[in-house]
């Protein structure tokens, strides 16, 4: 099948052309627990990893594998791996290599599910995580160790929007033998962090990749580009027998499948055993979804372009967050990773603190007040009281959420009609900005 490179064709073609059988076009829903298997010896060659091919759907289906192909294509990268939610991913990105005793290097501008996920439940696994400003990439060195085993970063951190400076941390990472984990969830497209350096990519395909809310799902992408056996004193559950899988060393038992250890193992043993599977349903659906992508995106960035600039203008609004309006290092960092586009997401602080962002969020009529971005519909959210709510004030200001500050997804509808509900919801407020 031929290997396209241009994103628009990636996402239609990619791996599936058309069913052998029927002629059907779309990807069809393999719905079954299990798969014939066919004679003794081809059973032994699956198990043995001798040949890729689908045993259970726990670990593989034909549906889920489409997908999977396709986004490792789009970012340039060797395999991936489809999991039950964005959370399921970031863990198993972190669980493939680090046991109890290990830790990894995150930046602090992070989601604060993700803030919670490793501040929290990690470190009762024993894993402990490093929190460090990303905006001077040399923390990252500082905070490692002998124990660290990955660099963690979000392309476009949400709340700060800030791009995480990918580039230098991954140079730091390869000079340490530390691959860097790079969460891509807001920037699919317009960024691809692989190409700046980034050794593996997880994502949140209930966001932007499905676009239409009805999903959730998360991906594994495996650039293929870290050198996992050169640095073997670091990363043993790759390089030495796992106890798990009959003795398999990773990086032995699959290398003439490609450069693929770290996929095969997520998928062989961590997928296996805790079984966060994506179904083979919601893999059609995010199918659909990423068919359509490259072109929802630049809508997405030119309808928010457009509410930064008018949001900008507005009195009740002390300032706006938005890649495309940044200046200085800022700007410099935006223009180098988001080069298809300056995202969707769009923050402002109200000059009424906390008591105008509810106000605000509460006059909506269109926009709709959901825990969630990515959708075609435009969302809003106060962070501060919502989904940063569990963090403390300093951790908050850390991640860049202050008790104004009111996030937007911005959707497909006519930006006319998304200026207008935002309008009028501020309009709804003055008196609170202006008290302030």
């Amino acid at each position: 099948m031929t290997d396209y490179t241009n994103p628009e064709t990636i996402v239609l073609h990619t791996a599936y052309h058309a069913d052998p059988t029927t002629g059907a076009v779309a990807v069809p829903i393999y719905q079954t627990s299990s798969y014939d298997l066919g004679d003794t010896q081809n059973a032994a060659d699956l198990f043995a990893l001798k040949k890729l091919g689908n045993i259970y759907s726990r670990i593989m289906s034909p549906t889920n594998d489409v997908l999977e192909r396709r986004m490792a294509a789009l970012d340039g990268g060797a395999a991936a791996l489809a999991l039950a939610s964005g959370q399921a991913a970031i863990t198993t990105a972190i669980q493939n290599i680090a046991q109890a005793g290990d830790n990894i290097v995150s930046s602090t501008e992070l989601y604060g599910g993700t803030v919670n996920l490793f501040a929290n439940s990690l470190r009762t696994m024993g894993i402990e995580v490093r929190f460090v400003d990303p905006a001077d990439p040399e923390n990252f060195r500082r905070a490692t160790d002998g124990h660290t085993r990955a660099f963690f970063a979000e392309t476009l951190p949400n709340p700060s929007l800030i791009p995480a400076p990918m580039q230098e941390i991954a140079l730091i990472g390869e000079e340490l033998g530390v691959p860097l984990i790079v969460d891509n969830t807001n920037a699919p497209v317009i960024c691809r962090p692989i190409d700046h350096g980034a050794h593996v990519v997880v994502y949140s395909a209930t966001k932007y990749i499905g676009g239409h809310g009805t999903s959730i799902g998360g991906l594994i992408v495996d650039s293929g580009r870290f050198d996992w056996a050169r640095h073997a004193e670091r990363f043993p559950m790759l390089t030495q027998p796992d106890p798990s899988y009959h003795g398999a060393i990773w990086t032995e038992a699959v290398a003439e499948l490609g450069p693929i250890a770290y996929i095969m193992k997520a998928r062989c043993t961590l997928l296996r055993d805790t079984g966060a599977a994506m179904s083979p349903f919601n893999a059609f659906l995010f199918l659909q979804g990423l068919e359509t992508l490259p072109l929802r995106m630049r809508e997405h960035c030119r309808n928010a372009d457009a509410v930064a600039r008018f949001l900008a203008d507005h009195p009740a609004v002390e300032r706006v967050i938005f890649p495309g309006l940044f200046e200085g290092p800022d700007k410099t960092r935006a223009e180098t990773y988001l080069t298809g586009g300056n995202g969707a997401l769009v923050g402002f602080e109200m000059t009424g603190g906390t008591e105008a962002g509810l106000a605000f969020i509460d006059a909506l009529k269109m926009i709709h007040h959901v825990a969630n971005i990515g959708d075609a519909r435009t969302l809003a959210i106060h962070p501060a009281t919502s989904t940063h709510q569990q963090l403390s004030e300093d951790a908050q200001r850390a991640a860049g959420v202050t008790p104004g500050y009111v996030r937007l997804s911005i959707g497909l509808e006519n930006v006319t009609d998304i200026e207008a509900d935002i309008a009028q919801a501020l309009d709804s407020v003055g008196g609170l900005a202006k008290a302030a």
